[in-house]
């Protein structure tokens, strides 16, 4: 049978036409904000790491996040995954040197292979899918414009170093973060052997970062997306 989800959840053209080319090589995402001139490309898909996520419940905030994080509502079977990277490039030309722009457009969960036939807002557990705003679902990132993702139930733990790291005031704080760096820097990667699970941070925009879910024919997840930073204006 077909799934059938709420339509208030449902991307609009713009954001569904981005979540589908974001991770296709060769797409246009739009041009420099700086420079109408220069098209903002896909340049690659890599695969960063794989998280474990043994519960299938799934938190999307910032691992500085002062509660118990933000638990999306949709569920995934427990296992681990691939996470993986959209870079951009965008070549410019400053002070006579040439940069290629290189940015990345958006992080994904990669649940499965399956075809995406709709995208719909990452809602959390404890969001009221009434309000007029649902469509605009994610988390504020405003220590470091910094999300992650993680198992919901070792949330705690996997966070820890973050805040170790930002000691309250009066305390010494932790002078190396005890994660793994990733891709020169654009993540970091934390594991609790004790969860038997991993959490991954990366870049997101200051402020307000969405969370978007792509469905199968089923309904089930295919995969996860968080956009990134990107001085990008889209295309007309």
């Amino acid at each position: 049978m077909a799934w059938v989800g709420n339509a208030r959840l449902m991307a609009g053209p713009e954001e569904a036409g981005f979540l589908e080319a974001v991770f296709v090589p060769g797409s246009r995402l739009g041009v420099r904000a700086d420079d109408p001139l220069a098209f903002v490309e896909v340049a690659e898909v890599e695969e960063v790491t794989t998280i474990r996520v043994p519960s299938g419940r799934l938190i999307v905030d910032s691992p500085w996040s002062e509660d118990h994080g933000r638990e999306i509502a949709a569920r995934i079977p427990p296992g681990s995954y691939r996470v993986e990277a959209a870079w951009t490039e965008a070549p410019y030309e400053h002070g006579g040197e040439y940069f290629d722009g290189r940015e990345c457009a958006a992080t994904r969960l990669r649940v499965s292979d399956d075809p995406v036939v709709v995208w719909e807002a990452g809602v959390g557990v404890n969001d009221d899918i009434g309000e007029a705003d649902v469509a605009a679902a994610g988390f504020y990132s405003d220590n470091g414009a910094t999300g992650a993702i993680a198992d919901a139930e070792a949330w705690e733990a996997l966070t820890a170093p973050f805040h170790d790291f930002v000691a309250p005031w009066g305390m010494t704080p932790v002078l190396d973060r005890d994660t793994e760096s990733l891709c020169d820097g654009w993540f970091e990667k934390s594991s609790n052997e004790g969860f038997k699970a991993d959490l991954i941070a990366f870049d997101v925009p200051e402020g307000g970062a969405p969370v978007w879910i792509g469905r199968t024919r089923t309904g089930t997840v295919a995969s996860i997306i968080v956009p990134g930073q990107m001085a990008t204006t889209p295309l007309a």
